[in-house]
């Protein structure tokens, strides 16, 4: 056999009330806000016979010690005081302390948890929405929630309560269909939103009332919400009717300036009375064009003088009314040059300038000057400039002649596609023409504005 070592260890166990162990049971404490306050660590007084321990306290991992930026905080006697206390310092604190018992060193280790509380509230709920009586504009058929906003002072133990209940004619409260929220509770109270949903607003809805209901130990507070018919439909057409309103305008705006030479057209010719034969003029126009002779004829300036000499007599006096004055055709030879076309262009009441490379290089520009002198002297008297063929000005040109073709508008003749009466060229002629009161000029004009309103809407 054997031998074995024998150990004998004695136990004296103790109750805490024999032991006069004081302050064990304080692992949870509540402190009120704002006052003086100690946190004590457990159980140090049940080792009353050993050595009064150093106690060692942490809080979320950091041992407590004592700072000047936070002079309300004190450690004495190994407790923690508090004078004040705030809410930051609820949490969970944690006091270290080592027993020796002669050889034997013992570690403990204490959790003491720490509630900041307040004082509780000496005022009834506070209704923040609704408050008092409440109309709500509401859609019938479309899905409501009500909103009840309220604000609950501090309570330790807090029986609050809220709720919706709906009244109708009857006297009949019916509770909805409803639920709770609660935002961030704090030493101030709590705010809380409670809704109640309605699937469908109805006719019955609309004459109910429905009171949102709240209470806590001190007192209650109601408010009342009552729904009527939103009236949308009158917004809704006022902004249609302004939108349309718009609209119209804007395309009223487009097609007067897309058709304006159309419209001046058949006002002159329909509203506007003729009084070209009261100012004593013999012509509506002198045509100005440069001259033809055998050592220069080509095909360009054949076309140029055939157009001059036969197609704007054949549209202006034929189709429109005008009577022109070409001075081969209109005034007798014999006389001086120079004199006859001066008298002319004041016998006239627009003078058309056929604007080509000839022209401008050639002894018929001097019919141009002397139009630009003519309309100096007569206001009734205005230039007509068609570019026949792009051409560059020469350096020679009178100042004046420079000056009128640069301030006066252009009408740019686009060879056959501006022959027919109808089309843009012809129309900015006639524009640009004396008022006459004439059928043949509102025929040709409606008809071309009637072609682009039918091009517009289909």
């Amino acid at each position: 056999r054997g031998n074995f070592p024998c150990l004998k260890i004695v136990l004296d166990v103790q109750t805490k009330k024999a032991a006069k162990c004081s302050g064990y049971d304080t692992n949870i404490l509540s402190l009120l806000a704002g006052s003086g306050n100690s946190i004590t660590c457990p159980g140090t007084k049940c080792y009353s016979h050993i050595k009064k321990p150093d106690v060692k306290w942490y809080k979320d991992g950091h041992q407590i010690k004592y700072r000047k930026s936070r002079p309300s905080l004190k450690l004495k006697q190994n407790e923690i005081y508090l004078n004040p206390t705030y809410d930051k310092d609820a949490g969970i604190y944690v006091c270290d302390y080592t027993l020796s018992d002669n050889i034997t060193k013992w570690t403990v280790r204490t959790a003491v948890t720490v509630e900041v509380t307040a004082k509780n509230t000496i005022h009834p709920p506070n209704l923040l929405y609704p408050n008092g009586v409440v109309m709500l504009e509401v859609e019938v058929g479309k899905p409501l929630q009500l909103e009840c906003h309220v604000q609950f002072g501090f309570e330790t133990v807090s029986p609050m309560r809220v709720t919706w209940k709906r009244s109708n004619q009857e006297n009949v409260n019916e509770k909805l269909n409803q639920e709770t929220s609660v935002y961030a509770k704090g030493l101030k109270g709590h705010t809380l939103l409670h809704v109640a949903t309605l699937k469908e607003v109805t006719e019955k809805d609309l004459r109910s009332n429905f009171t949102c209901f709240a209470e806590n130990s001190v007192g209650n507070a109601t408010a009342m919400i009552q729904l009527k018919r939103k009236q949308r439909v009158l917004f809704l057409y006022v902004l249609c009717s302004a939108i349309s309103t718009l609209f119209a305008f804007v395309l009223c705006t487009a097609f007067i300036y897309q058709h304006w030479i159309e419209i001046v057209l058949m006002y002159r010719s329909y509203l506007v009375h003729n009084k070209s034969t009261e100012d004593g003029k013999e012509f509506d126009a002198f045509v100005s064009y440069a001259k033809l002779n055998s050592s220069e004829s080509d095909s360009a300036l054949i076309n140029e003088e055939k157009f001059a000499l036969e197609l704007l007599p054949d549209m202006l006096e034929n189709k429109y009314g005008y009577k022109l004055c070409i001075l081969e055709r209109d005034i007798l030879p014999g006389g001086a040059y120079t004199d006859e076309v001066v008298t002319a262009i004041k016998q006239s009441r627009r003078v058309i300038i056929v604007l080509s490379p000839a022209y401008v290089s050639g002894p018929s520009i001097f019919e141009l000057q002397a139009a630009v002198n003519c309309a100096l002297e007569d206001k009734r008297i205005k230039l007509v400039l068609i570019k026949f063929k792009d051409f560059q000005e020469p350096e020679t040109l009178p100042p004046v002649v420079k000056k009128a073709l640069r301030i006066l508008p252009i009408i740019t003749w686009k060879s056959s596609i501006s022959a027919a009466p109808h089309k843009k060229f012809w129309k900015c002629v006639c524009y640009h023409m004396p008022m006459k009161t004439t059928k043949r000029l509102g025929k040709y004009s409606l008809k071309g504005l009637s072609q682009r309103l039918f091009r517009l809407v289909y």
